[in-house]
């Protein structure tokens, strides 16, 4: 358990407060934030005494606990992650007039590393798809993977569905992202069949098993709303029963339906929107086609590569008859 001193505890729990109701965050942005700002209050209070404060940080023992955090060898994004809870957690502190500079503001983020995201090609993604039974939890599972590649959703959007947030009628979910923010997301004839089926032959035996009120639209086998942590338990038995290539997780799915739509010509605003993101530069990241694909995309939009490559096949047949 994690103890601090009070100044900084009610510092932090204001703060929270803050993050809850003004900014609109999803709570387990805020719980993730204080996680990270908990750690940075234990490093202070041990390097500047037990009774240090939020006012007490400037801009060295900022860079401090960022080497200490190298030493660590913790990755790069988490580094970046801790930076960001910093720093909103002390301009609202300049905000609230608690302290007269900002340490964190002119604190550089650690360069990211670009990795392009992993997905899988459609082949491998229908053996997931249709590799559950016809069971309870099978019809459950398959309407899960076939949720995940239709809307494109986060895994913890996709918990968080209710019943009421299902339409099949106009083919359709209504999805609440991150923070807060709501939209619509589009359900494929595949994936409306397979809830149609969850909802006729899965659920209601789930249900049987625990509150009969629960308006969750997936429940676990004991009849409670599923967890983010149980669908990647149950994505890694589908992995290693299928033999797809391992470290397969349900954000890969998303990875998955951005690719395959935008290698299908989609527009890239529109998979933005599908997606959720705030800013085009996240939706950017899914623009790793192969060259293969380039060159077909290549050869039917520019107007005179096909002309280039009739000249050349009318020269070839040409230079053969002579």
């Amino acid at each position: 358990m994690i103890l601090i001193n009070p100044e900084f505890k009610k510092a932090l729990e204001d703060f929270a407060s803050y993050l809850i109701a003004e900014k609109n965050l999803a709570s387990a942005t805020v719980v993730a934030y204080l996680t990270d700002l908990k750690q940075f209050a234990v490093y202070v209070e041990k390097t500047l005494g037990a009774k240090a404060r939020p006012e007490d940080v400037d801009r060295t023992l900022v860079r401090r606990f960022l080497g200490w955090l190298n030493v660590l060898r913790e990755k790069r994004t988490t580094v970046a992650r801790k930076l960001v809870a910093l720093r909103v957690f002390y301009r609202y502190l300049l905000r609230e007039g608690r302290v007269e500079i900002n340490p964190v503001e002119l604190i550089r983020s650690p360069r990211q590393e670009k990795r392009l995201p992993k997905y899988l090609p459609y082949n491998e993604i229908v053996k997931i798809l249709e590799a559950p039974p016809p069971t309870p939890l099978g019809l459950r599972d398959r309407a899960l993977w076939e949720t995940l590649y239709a809307s494109g959703l986060r895994v913890g959007e996709l918990v968080s569905l209710n019943l009421e947030d299902v339409d099949l009628s106009r083919g359709e979910i209504r999805v609440r992202g991150k923070g807060g923010r709501e939209r619509l997301a589009p359900l494929g004839r595949m994936a409306i069949a397979a809830i149609k089926d969850y909802l006729a032959c899965g659920r209601p035996v789930l249900a049987t098993r625990g509150n009969p009120g629960e308006k969750a639209l997936f429940l676990n086998h004991l009849g409670s709303r599923l967890t983010s942590r149980g669908v990647r338990q149950r994505l890694d038995y589908y992995v290693k029963k299928t033999v797809v290539a391992a470290g397969i997780s349900p954000h890969v799915l998303r990875h998955c339906f951005a690719t395959h739509m935008l290698e299908r010509g989609a527009d890239l605003r529109a998979v933005q929107e599908l997606l959720g993101h705030v800013r085009l530069s996240s939706t950017q990241v899914y623009t790793h086609v192969t060259p293969e694909h380039l060159r077909a995309v290549y050869q039917k939009a520019h107007p005179r590569a096909q002309l280039a490559r009739t000249t050349v096949e009318e020269r070839s047949k040409d230079a053969w008859q002579k």
